[in-house]
């Protein structure tokens, strides 16, 4: 992995974390990381993780539902 690669995929680390704990957009984070670009955060977001940064958040708080209610 390049130190750039590396720097990305700590931002958005970062960015699904505060995704994850605070009731913020995906733009606000995105600039809060380091992203010029909603729109360029967005496409890495998927890239690493699969999914766009709001469903991808709203699986994961649906599948930590669903252990909890287990």
């Amino acid at each position: 992995m390049s130190p750039i690669q590396f720097q990305k995929h700590i931002k958005l680390q970062e960015a699904r974390r505060i995704l994850l704990s605070e009731a913020t957009d995906a733009a606000d984070v995105a600039f809060r990381v380091g992203y010029e670009s909603p729109s360029q955060f967005s496409r890495e977001y998927s890239r690493m993780f699969g999914f766009p940064p709001k469903e991808d958040i709203t699986r994961l708080r649906n599948k930590y539902e669903k252990r909890m209610n287990a």
